[in-house]
């Protein structure tokens, strides 16, 4: 069909010419309109009368005859000419392949896919991009030239059409995202791993995939802020290794990278295993379909999922709104990369001003404050409580602490309210509501966690509006396949109310808890959880239940001995983690000391060790172990128990804080 259309084109011209010259010849003969009737032709030329119109006739039939004749040879010519353009055209486009082959004989030829015609299930072993040769550009058919036979000709080779096609462009290879998983946990806390190891504790052939946006595999927090700032290895930013105050050395890592699994190798190992996928940040979760998005597009399926994502650092509004150049003199302090900036910054700096009288703020500021005595940096703490720690401890108590963060090299700024900051001259202005004005060269913003919930919407999940977090049961779950623990998890503690806690063994044992419930222990949370903070090697405390300065409280207090120090307190423990050898205890009958219990002791000069109980409808709710350790099981059971206690002084006995 192809070539007569392209034949009836060339031959048209001479046709309409020869319809010309018959009409002019016949106009010629007399003739009327050009004309001839359909009988006249034939008889007329054969029996007309003789004459000069014979020969006119004759040189008309001559004249005709030779444009026929001319026409057929000019069509065989072309058609000649077409049929042999066609083969030569048909023999290029047949010889492709095997050009290519002979180039590269492992290559298939291929022509470029689209997107859309890229099957899912692409060969992974494929062909260099280099190796692939392009496909020269075919241009739509034209008059001049025959188009190539319709693709369902090249269809006949499954060499060519059945297999699909190489990548074209080279793609960093990635590492292969298992696309089910049993058990996914999001996040890569302390909460995560914790609930990996209880998961594989009882269901021992268990898969495990943590994803985490962290290019690390699974730390603990708390030395960023503690022994880390102690050690006396110049190359602790790069090791993260340091000494406990017992004088032993240990990873902040749980575990080394040998202890995980490659995420490509957790669908066929054998029994299982926990794998780690860094670097990736879910960003959808389908709560019907049982399946979450990464940043990257990728969807993984799962079983059982827990979401343990933590909580970024909150910043003071007019920090940010100072303009890039304060914010790039500002940390928030939370991660390893945190840890290694704000060291080399406060190496390289002489005034850094610490925002915020919290755990992290003071405890950060000790760290630092030891630091100046060698270098000379100037340490600065401001916070807008009247004492350290004001939010938490009595103000007695935040008083003697604030004395004791300024005996170790920090300028404290108490009832510090942040009106402005700005750059100025190379320093950093911090203007005060009260009028003061303090100059330094970096800020470190610690006031407070925001949970991270950016999960929410697409989940479903609801989100506490007076603690924030997730909102789930006793048992941390959100919804019948989902779990939540962690400093994201506003959970319903049996004894306490709805809580949300942001400590390390609260992470702990609510991950533990969610992996025991992921595999049917369907256990409520009963187990109270507890927090520390050490102000250095020689003052530390530990707390358990709630903690708020603005409850009642009432502190029994004695003299401290050598032995009731942070450092101590590890030594007889053997871990600078104390929760990790104190959460698996529990209390029975605790047996009150002989000793005489003095009286109740609140405002003295030197808090050397003690207990402070906190009180709510003369029920103790929360209780901190000043300086005396390894006790937290006993504060444990009694606000398990929830009795009133007429007098709290013979409760303080059970510590046995007057022994020596």
């Amino acid at each position: 069909m192809l070539k007569c259309r392209t034949v009836w084109k060339k031959l048209a011209p001479l046709a309409r010419a020869s319809s010309t010259v018959c009409r002019q010849n016949v106009r010629r003969t007399g003739l009327p309109n050009g004309r001839i009737p359909a009988l006249v032709p034939a008889a007329h030329m054969s029996t007309g009368p003789a004459g000069g119109g014979g020969g006119e006739n004759r040189l008309y039939f001559a004249l005709v005859g030779a444009a026929f004749v001319a026409t057929g040879i000019y069509a065989y010519r072309t058609v000649q000419g077409d049929k042999q353009r066609y083969q030569e055209r048909i023999e290029e486009i047949s010889s492709r392949p095997n050009k290519a082959t002979a180039k590269d004989p492992d290559t298939p030829i291929q022509p470029e896919p689209t997107a859309a015609e890229v099957p899912e299930t692409a060969p992974v072993e494929a062909a260099e991009p280099e190796a692939v040769p392009e496909p020269e550009p075919q241009a739509a058919p034209s008059a001049e030239e025959p188009s190539p036979p319709a693709p369902a000709a090249e269809a006949a080779a499954p060499s060519e059409t059945t297999e699909p096609p190489p990548a074209v462009e080279a793609v960093p290879a990635l590492p292969k995202v298992p696309s089910h998983t049993p058990y996914l946990l999001i996040g890569g806390g302390t909460a995560s791993f914790a609930a990996a190891r209880s998961i594989r504790a009882r269901d021992p052939g268990a898969r495990v995939l943590i994803v985490t946006d962290e290019p690390d595999l699974p730390y603990m927090r708390p030395p960023l802020s503690k022994e880390l700032w102690f050690s006396d290895d110049p190359s602790v930013t790069e090791t993260l290794r340091f000494k406990q105050w017992n004088g032993k050395e240990r990873s902040i890592y749980f575990q080394p990278a040998s202890f995980y699994i490659n995420p490509e190798e957790l669908d066929s190992a054998e029994n299982g295993g926990v794998a780690v996928l860094t670097g990736k940040k879910v960003v959808h979760m389908d709560v019907r379909g049982n399946k979450v998005k990464l940043d990257d597009e990728t969807e993984i399926s799962y079983d059982k999922c827990l979401i343990a994502t933590g909580g970024v650092p909150r910043n003071l509004q007019v920090i940010e709104r100072a303009g890039d150049e304060v914010m790039k003199r500002t940390t928030l302090f939370r991660k390893i990369e945190d840890f290694k900036a704000l060291d080399k910054v406060s190496r390289n700096i002489q005034s850094v001003t610490i925002i915020g009288g919290g755990f992290l703020g003071s405890e950060l500021a000790c760290a630092l404050g030891r630091r100046s005595n060698e270098s000379g940096l100037e340490v600065i703490q401001m916070f807008p409580e009247k004492g350290n720690m004001g939010k938490v401890l009595p103000e007695y108590l935040s008083n003697w602490t604030t004395a004791k963060v300024k005996r170790e090299g920090v300028k404290v700024i108490s009832e510090a309210l942040v009106k402005s900051v700005n750059c100025k001259d190379d320093k950093l202005e911090i203007q005060l509501k009260d009028g003061r004005l303090v100059k330094t060269d970096h800020i470190v913003a610690a006031v407070g966690l925001e949970p991270n919930v950016d999960l929410a919407k697409s989940a479903g999940l609801e989100v506490d509006s007076d603690f924030g977090g997730y909102r789930v049961n006793a048992e941390l779950q959100a919804r019948s396949n989902i779990w939540v623990a962690g400093d994201a998890a506003c959970f319903y503690d049996i004894r306490l109310g709805r809580r949300r806690v942001e400590h390390h063994d609260h992470a702990v044992v609510s991950g533990r808890l969610a992996g025991e419930n992921m595999t049917g222990a369907n256990k409520p949370y009963w187990h109270q959880s507890m927090f520390w903070s050490d102000l250095g090697p020689d003052v530390g405390y530990e707390a358990i239940g709630i903690v708020d300065s603005s409850l009642p409280t009432v502190g029994v207090f004695a003299k401290a001995t050598a032995k009731d120090t942070p450092k101590a307190a590890t030594e007889e423990s053997g871990t600078g983690i104390r929760s990790e050898s104190e959460t698996e205890d529990t209390a029975t009958s605790p047996v009150a000391s002989s000793s005489p219990a003095p009286a109740v002791q609140q405002h003295k000069d030197d808090y050397g060790k003690g207990v402070i109980f906190y009180l709510r409808d003369k029920v103790v709710v929360g209780i901190i172990l000043w300086n005396v350790f390894n006790r937290m099981p006993i504060a444990r059971k009694i606000i398990k128990d929830g009795e009133e206690h007429a007098d709290l002084n013979e409760v303080a006995k059970l510590f046995n804080i007057h022994e020596d």
